[in-house]
């Protein structure tokens, strides 16, 4: 059982809530928060004191006062106006996280939303209820407001859910799980709506994933290295200890650890004529280190994000005061969303370069072309080293960051937006991509070591060289690839 009190939450704890392995409720001083803003809201509307998202309108509208006995309507209207997203339905565990990030900001105390509000989110989410959310809509200017009037428009039973497998109406799925359907109070639509809860759902489940796959192009470096017979005197302490980045020291050790005894190694280190390995080799730990920071640095943006009051207006129960900010605009999650995918798409740029020196004659002495077993009669490794360039491609492309465009929305009022939800969902493409790469570097780096045996590679090496062989068997003719490489790479996404 996860509490939920407004304090930020670990990608590791957002991705157990996204895979169902918890279940979760508020802490019982969210509840006490939660009530104080709730009553600040209620005085507010018995004043008749224009507040914005209370009882004014929203947006451009934001000057034209609401009559109290028009406030649910407004509520309502809000959450039906902006429900307006298309395309395909967000992943199951991408809305699962944006329902409990969502539920954890309401129980930082500041939205003004009840108990009520926040507990049918998390029961939706114990009994396996989850919004349908299109895809596509949201700028990240007032936060994702399209994406979370989806999930609004579910707890008001008007939307759509999946449940066990199935999609459909949300009253409907609500009425068997002994749920009623919420009536939006004052204030509580526009709570549900304003936040950048989308985006960091979707961006924060990329990035737990993208956390480890540095950790995997360092070993798959390592392998591809010895294969090549390669030197690991580039990842010495001594030179790394002059640059002390902490990425960059902390690949240099994992590549020492990986390669330390090997056999293959000592086979060649008299009489070798080369100095120095070419900069794919050489480099991983300069070049890996780095977007181990980038990714580092993203993680950190994003975990302060998820225990951040992003509503506006914001509730100060203990003045009574009703301050309207832009804690919702996405920039700081944008910009670390193109951040981490820039850094992936060169991770994957230096495990390309490393898959062509494994099977490229011109740049390989010491294996056969393409590493067949009867080059010229087999292709061996020429096509999927093809679809490593592919994908590598679209991530170049995806590695244009969204964060630095632009379109003025909803009558010039929201002037500046975000795009972050752009952001989140490239850096998903782009982590699957790259996971991909390093797969089918594995695949063949492991082909590679087979022409070394019987000496062998270091410990972590040759354990690596274990699982990949585990689930795939060495290519001694010409076969279809496909399953081989979305095999390894979806044991790569749950570790290695």
């Amino acid at each position: 059982m996860i509490e939920l009190d407004g304090s930020a939450i670990p990608l590791a704890v957002l991705r157990r809530i996204a895979d169902a392995t918890t279940e979760l409720r508020l802490s019982e001083p969210a509840k006490i928060r939660m009530l104080r803003a709730v009553e600040t809201v209620r005085n507010i509307v018995e004043s008749g004191e224009p507040a914005y998202g209370v009882n004014t309108g929203f947006g451009r509208l934001s000057d034209v006062t609401i009559p109290r006995d028009e406030i649910e309507q407004l509520q309502l209207n809000l959450v039906r106006s902006h429900a307006c997203g298309v395309g395909e339905p967000l992943p199951v565990r991408d809305v699962r996280a944006m329902m409990a990030l969502r539920a954890n900001v309401l129980a930082k105390g500041h939205s003004g939303a009840r108990i009520e509000t926040a507990e049918l989110l998390l029961a939706m989410l114990n009994r396996g209820l989850v919004p349908v959310i299109p895809s596509r809509g949201s700028v990240g200017a007032s936060g994702d407001l399209a994406p979370l009037a989806h999930l609004a428009m579910a707890l008001i039973g008007e939307g759509e859910v999946f449940a066990n497998g199935r999609r459909q109406q949300s009253a409907d799925a609500l009425a068997g799980q002994g749920l009623s359907p919420l009536k939006l109070q004052a204030k509580e639509g526009l709570a549900l709506l304003n936040g950048t809860q989308a985006m960091c759902a979707v961006g924060g489940l990329a990035l737990e994933r993208a956390r480890r796959l540095v950790e995997t192009a360092d070993l798959a470096g390592a392998m591809t290295l010895d294969a090549l017979l390669g030197t690991p005197v580039a990842f010495d302490e001594r030179i790394h200890d002059l640059r002390p980045h902490s990425g960059q020291s902390a690949s240099a050790r994992r590549l020492r650890e990986y390669l330390a005894g090997s056999q293959i190694r000592e086979s060649h280190l008299q009489g070798d004529p080369r100095v120095q390995d070419a900069y794919s080799l050489r480099c991983m730990p300069q070049v890996h280190g780095a977007v181990q920071d980038a990714i580092d640095h993203a993680i950190g943006v994003v975990e302060t994000e998820t225990g951040s009051a992003t509503d506006n207006p914001l509730i100060f129960p203990e003045t009574g005061d009703v301050l309207s900010g832009g804690n919702f605009h996405g920039a700081p999650v944008a910009m670390a969303l193109d951040y981490a995918a820039i850094a992936l798409t060169s991770l994957m740029a230096i495990s390309e370069r490393r898959i062509d020196r494994l099977i490229n004659p011109d740049l390989n002495e010491h294996l056969p072309p393409f590493l067949s077993q009867h080059p010229g009669s087999s292709s061996g490794f020429m096509i999927p080293h093809v679809v490593a360039v592919s994908l590598l491609n679209e991530a170049r492309v995806l590695a244009h960051p969204a964060s630095c465009d632009n379109a003025p929305t909803s009558g010039g009022k929201e002037d500046h937006v975000s795009m972050g939800m752009t952001a989140a969902s490239k850096l998903r493409t782009v982590v699957d991509h790259a996971t991909l790469v390093l797969a089918i570097e594995l695949i063949v780096a492991a082909e590679g070591l087979e022409y070394r045996h019987p000496l062998r590679s270091g410990v972590a090496v040759e354990e690596a060289f274990a699982k990949v062989r585990s689930l795939i068997p060495r290519l001694e003719q010409d076969r279809p690839l496909t399953k081989d490489i979305e095999s390894l790479a979806e044991r790569i996404s749950v570790g290695l």
